[in-house]
């Protein structure tokens, strides 16, 4: 696997595109702050313009320095469920570039709890577009078998991890107001969101859609 790692590593600092696996599904992942990169990932999943990336960093610093601000019940959420399921979206700092989302003024960003993912990351000493590797509208996949029979001749390199552990998709929460809006609801119900957030503002989660 060392090998493996290496030569996805490696694929990633070229500007190539790698799926890989996490604690949730499976990812498709770039260096995000190569442009060339995160455009192709877009035509990879055939995915709108218009809908933003989230990113998956190493740790909580990697945060900070990706958001303008990292409000107390935000930052709650995240010492209590990261590494782990859940995708914060936060304002972006005006350093991020416009193309990891989507010319938004907010960026999701998640730590994932798999070995194989913070190695990426680390290894590539940047973001990792934290994307599902599969089309658009397809579902998300669990093997690299799986991600193989969707996207084998879109991407460079498939890190084969066995299957994912968690097998959903992460639950994304806007933290960008004074409460939380849950935008997708996923590995981490609403419900335990909601206890973090009142103990740190007083005020519970509303849902969207």
């Amino acid at each position: 696997m060392e090998a493996e790692l290496r030569k996805a590593i490696g694929i990633l600092k070229s500007g190539g595109v790698v799926a890989y696996p996490t604690d949730t599904v499976y990812g498709l992942g770039a260096d995000a702050f190569n442009e060339a990169a995160v455009k192709r990932i877009y035509a990879i999943k055939r995915r709108p313009p218009d809908e933003p990336l989230s990113v998956l960093i190493a740790d909580i610093l990697d945060a900070e320095r990706l958001v303008e601000v990292f409000p107390s019940p935000a930052r709650a959420l995240a010492e209590r469920f990261w590494p782990g399921g859940l995708t914060i979206v936060l304002p972006r700092h005006p350093s991020i570039p416009p193309w990891i989302t989507a010319g938004r003024r907010t960026i999701g960003v998640r730590i994932p709890d798999h070995p194989l993912a913070i190695a990426l990351i680390r290894g590539l000493g940047a973001p990792l577009i934290g994307t599902s590797a599969n089309l658009s509208g397809k579902p998300s996949c669990v093997t690299a078998r799986e991600v193989e029979r969707q996207l084998a001749e879109a991407v460079d390199f498939i890190l084969d991890g066995g299957e994912c552990p968690g097998g959903i998709e992460s639950t994304v929460v806007d933290a960008t107001g004074t409460r939380p809006i849950i935008l997708r609801e996923g590995a981490i119900g609403a419900g335990e969101i909601a206890k973090i957030w009142e103990s740190a503002s007083g005020g519970a989660p509303e849902a969207v859609g």
